[in-house]
């Protein structure tokens, strides 16, 4: 799957046009908060990924070089997704994201931890590297949702 042309290069378009539903999010959600990394785990999501959108999303971000699919190493016949450089690099605007909903919406669940809000508050950009180095690692931000 290749690149298809911009309709313009308006900045946020060429966000929208890398990441514009709600499905594309929740993938990055999921490798990124909560450790998952293959289509089997993805398709476990709360949210209740259909296969074919699945299937979809996970090609997309691939095109966009965003996920990289590589063999899983204790199992050939599976594959894990993991962040390129690329993905890593959305890591403060995911996190800008989380400050936007502990805002305005009084349950988010980025009430549940302050701690980390505060440092994304304090300095997205140091928290963020910070997380990217640790994902680089294959750890989960939030080991907790892992099981």
């Amino acid at each position: 799957m290749s690149r298809k042309k911009l309709r313009s290069h308006c900045p946020i378009n060429f966000v929208l046009e890398a990441f514009g539903d709600k499905w594309t999010l929740l993938v990055l959600r999921d490798i990124v908060f909560r450790g998952k990394s293959t289509y089997g785990e993805f398709l476990k999501s709360e949210e209740g990924f259909a296969t074919n959108i699945l299937a979809t999303r996970l090609e997309h971000l691939e095109a966009e070089h965003v996920l990289q699919k590589i063999v899983d190493p204790a199992d050939a016949r599976r594959s894990q997704y993991m962040l390129t450089e690329k993905g890593l690099d959305l890591i403060p605007i995911l996190f800008e994201m989380m400050v936007w909903s502990e805002k305005y919406d009084p349950k988010s669940e980025a009430r549940l931890i302050p701690r980390l809000m505060g440092l994304i508050k304090n300095d997205n950009h140091k928290i963020s590297e910070k997380a990217k180095e640790r994902l680089r690692r294959g750890l989960p931000l939030f080991p907790e949702y892992l099981g």
